[in-house]
């Protein structure tokens, strides 16, 4: 509280009280005196109110003391201003994700409105994995004081009725924390909103008798295979389990989890593999591609997804940062391991087995 501050307070109350001494300490001022006749303390209160600052009046035996100190500065949390884009491409995917629920369901959104209500669950799983993958990365990015823009979502007529989501990362990540914390952050907060969703989804799930090879045949994880063989103990095999559509949702953020997490060029898992080898990173980064062509023996679609990648990428390497070569600190080995574990519980060999 500056002098010219006191000067405006003393100024206030200068009709209504008479000044004796005034002293200040840590940023607060006591102003020493007594009141004129006929004045009231609430006098006093409304000539500093609306002026930012607080007033507290006391009693002594030598008069009143009043404690005057600044008002505290409002907590003013600037909410991202959404540009409109995002929002139409999160309320297009809204609608082919449940589109896509609907028809997986039994239902066909084209013919009977009623069967738009069959795919909401499904949507609303998918989008909250996705979601909450791509915000983890966005408030990482934020933390880190790294410019990122809002997630987009890319709707597709492709039977999940979705091709993901994604940042943009506006400008280079240049320490390694910021690289580890916004590469991580994204799997992590996806895999914590894929799990639940998966158990909930298996509790509701049906199991029937194997009849035929018709439908969608999926692999499993170590987690997925946990998951089953704790909730359906006296599963035979002859039996299959039928995924409830949020099931299915929760399946499918455990897929994005572990292709996101592959150590390759500047996927998620190429982002935390780097900041924690170094350059030995590119080494990784080319035998772990070369490795999906053996891959394709298990399923094709590592092929795809291995031809992909060069496509969007075109190179295995990982952009240069600063402080690389720096010991790594036992927060940094957590958060590695942490996506380390992760990547090998949603390990699916063959993801869409034939």
């Amino acid at each position: 509280m500056s002098q010219r501050d006191l000067n405006n307070i003393l100024h206030r109350i200068s009709p209504f009280f008479i000044v004796q001494n005034v002293m200040e300490k840590d940023g607060r001022w006591s102003i020493r005196g007594r009141m004129l006749s006929d004045v009231t303390q609430k006098n006093l209160l409304n000539a500093v109110r609306h002026s930012g600052f607080n007033m507290v009046i006391q009693k002594d035996d030598t008069g009143l003391v009043l404690n005057v100190e600044k008002e505290a500065e409002p907590i003013v949390i600037q909410l991202p201003t959404i540009p409109p884009i995002h929002i139409i491409l999160f309320l297009l995917t809204v609608i082919t994700t449940v589109i896509a629920g609907s028809m997986m369901a039994g239902g066909n959104p084209f013919e009977n409105l009623s069967d738009w209500g069959k795919g909401v669950s499904f949507s609303f799983a998918l989008m909250m994995i996705l979601g909450c993958h791509e915000s983890g990365h966005y408030f990482f990015a934020r933390k880190h004081k790294v410019d990122a823009s809002l997630p987009y979502f890319i709707p597709a007529p492709t039977f999940i009725g979705t091709f993901g989501a994604f940042i943009k990362i506006r400008a280079p990540i240049q320490h390694r924390i910021a690289l580890l914390e916004i590469g991580a952050a994204g799997p992590i907060a996806g895999f914590i909103v894929a799990v639940p969703a998966l158990v909930w989804g298996l509790r509701h799930s049906q199991v029937i008798e194997t009849i035929s090879s018709s439908g969608i045949k999926l692999g499993d994880s170590i987690l997925m295979k946990l998951l089953t063989l704790s909730l359906f103990p006296d599963l035979g095999s002859t039996e299959d389990v039928i995924l409830h559509p949020v099931a299915f949702a929760g399946w499918i953020g455990l897929l994005v989890t572990m292709l996101n997490l592959l150590p390759i060029g500047q996927l998620d898992g190429g982002h935390i593999a780097y900041a924690l080898l170094g350059e030995k990173f590119n080494i990784l980064s080319k035998f772990v591609l070369l490795l999906l062509i053996p891959m394709s023996y298990f399923s094709l679609n590592w092929l795809v997804w291995g031809l992909l990648i060069l496509l969007l990428m075109r190179t295995t390497k990982h952009p240069p940062i600063y402080n690389i070569e720096d010991p790594l600190t036992n927060r940094e080995k957590w958060i590695g391991a942490t996506s380390l574990a992760i990547f090998i519980l949603c390990f699916i060999p063959a993801p869409f087995p034939s």
